[in-house]
């Protein structure tokens, strides 16, 4: 059986707190995108990316989340981002989020994505499958904070993936 390597294409702490980081010039090499964050917040943090500095309603997905408080799920067919996150990130709480964008070269298709969440204090797990209504090759990304910041120590790693 064939195995998925990932290739670090950049990586990004900070040092001083941030609303936003921006992975750009973003090669054709590889399949598939992933981005791992992994946070902490300033105050109630709504995570989400933006492909392409795209501000424009082409964004849609569905998501689901888990909780000890129970139980969401949800859909948008028309958003200017794609949240990271199934509930604010609450201050002081460390958040992961994983994000695949398969094929995000390919300019024949729009992009879609699947990816996931973790808080760790607040036992909180979500996923979303969402889709960007655009056939350009994604040439940069950002992930922002679309409520406050982050703080200093976040990091950002991006990845490309060959799948076999």
């Amino acid at each position: 059986m064939a195995t998925t390597a990932w290739v670090a294409i950049g990586s990004i702490t900070l040092d001083s707190t941030a609303a936003s980081v921006t992975f750009g010039s973003i090669p054709a090499t590889y399949r598939d995108l992933v981005l791992v964050v992994d946070c902490e917040a300033t105050s109630n943090l709504d995570a989400a990316v933006r492909y392409n500095g795209d501000t424009g309603s082409n964004y849609s997905y569905v998501l689901m989340r888990g909780a000890s408080s129970g139980t969401f799920s949800g859909a948008t067919g028309s958003s200017d981002r794609v949240y990271l996150n199934t509930s604010a990130l609450s201050t002081d709480n460390r958040g992961t989020y994983i994000l695949q964008v398969m094929d995000y070269s390919a300019t024949d298709k729009h992009k879609t994505s699947l990816h996931r969440t973790n808080y760790n204090d607040t036992a909180i797990v979500g996923a979303f499958a969402a889709r960007w209504a655009n056939t350009n090759a994604i040439t940069s990304l950002e992930v922002f904070a679309n409520t406050s910041s982050f703080k200093v120590g976040s990091t950002f790693t991006l990845y490309g993936s060959n799948r076999l």
